[in-house]
């Protein structure tokens, strides 16, 4: 009965739309749903007060989404903006990181 409850109260808070949204971006993503995943995310990251955590995620998963549909550059921005936050986020900035140096890496074959 109690977790009933929690689970309800969730649905009515900030962190818990902000989780809803992420985890159906997550479900346009597994099933190649691109654009529906960055949808979803993007209301994640527009979502007022949304825990910091929470939007780095979005837009960290909004990032691959971009890059998978070919939007480096809004992409780029998104790791960018995740990279710029004052928040102490390591495992979510190493990552943005990681995926920034591949991206760049790419690239720079493509030139070759």
């Amino acid at each position: 009965m109690i977790d009933s409850f929690r689970w309800l109260v969730s649905k009515f808070t900030r962190r818990g739309k902000a989780l809803w949204h992420y985890r159906r971006g997550m479900q346009h993503a597994n099933a190649k749903e691109y654009a529906d995943a960055i949808r979803a995310y993007s209301v994640v990251i527009e979502i007022p007060a949304c825990p910091v955590d929470v939007t780095a995620m979005a837009r960290y998963n909004r990032a691959l989404a971009y890059a998978t549909t070919g939007e480096d550059a809004a992409a780029v921005g998104d790791l960018e903006c995740v990279l710029a936050m004052p928040q102490r986020l390591e495992a979510i900035k190493a990552a943005c990181r990681q995926r920034l140096f591949r991206m760049h890496n790419h690239s720079d074959r493509k030139r070759v």
